[in-house]
């Protein structure tokens, strides 16, 4: 029995992507339209050929958003399209120190990495289109094929979270000390 929905005006391919991702509402929705027109092949073809342009886009594209020159903080983007994590931009001090600067630069790797992972990770999930009985057995099978890969990233996230943690404490210890130095006054 088909799932009869209210009519929508028409949107393109990555229009509709763009809704999907925005709301589980619309997602289920489109889901639902795509199983119907399933039949026909019409929206199989059309979801095909945008996550082929997915696939053949940069996955490490970023936001463009720049904040302020005068900002003192770190900034939160809003999330990526493929990867559906949100960019961090890192305000860099004036007098930032060799140790900063490395956790920075670790904290940002980290980041790209992460970002470049689920991207890849996300579109190799997403080139699949199925009805909702092969969608169980997919899942399955695609969490077994990846298990090692998952396993492979958890052991490498914990490994880049406790250089970072440590790099951090660091840091805090040699601000501290920074500021106890600048207020001790000799006598």
């Amino acid at each position: 029995m088909e799932n009869m929905l209210p009519p929508r005006p028409t949107l393109s391919p990555a229009n509709e992507e763009c809704l999907c991702q925005s709301s589980n509402i619309h997602f289920s929705r489109a889901k639902q339209r795509s199983e119907t027109e399933d039949k026909q092949g019409v929206a199989v073809k059309r979801q095909r050929m945008y996550l082929l342009s997915l696939s053949h886009s940069l996955p490490s594209q970023r936001s463009s958003f720049v904040p302020v020159a005068s900002s003192k903080r770190d900034w939160i983007g809003p999330p990526d399209r493929l990867s559906n994590l949100r960019p961090i931009i890192y305000h860099i001090p004036e007098n930032e120190s060799p140790l900063e600067r490395r956790l920075r630069h670790l904290r940002q790797e980290t980041e790209d990495w992460n970002h470049q992972f689920w991207s890849n990770q996300n579109i190799t999930f997403s080139k699949r289109t199925l009805n909702s009985e092969d969608m169980a057995v997919f899942y399955k099978d695609f969490l077994d094929k990846n298990c090692t890969k998952h396993a492979n990233y958890n052991k490498e996230w914990y490994k880049r979270n406790f250089t970072i943690t440590l790099l951090m404490g660091r840091v805090a210890l040699h601000k501290a000390w920074r500021r106890l130095r600048k207020t001790k006054a000799p006598i």
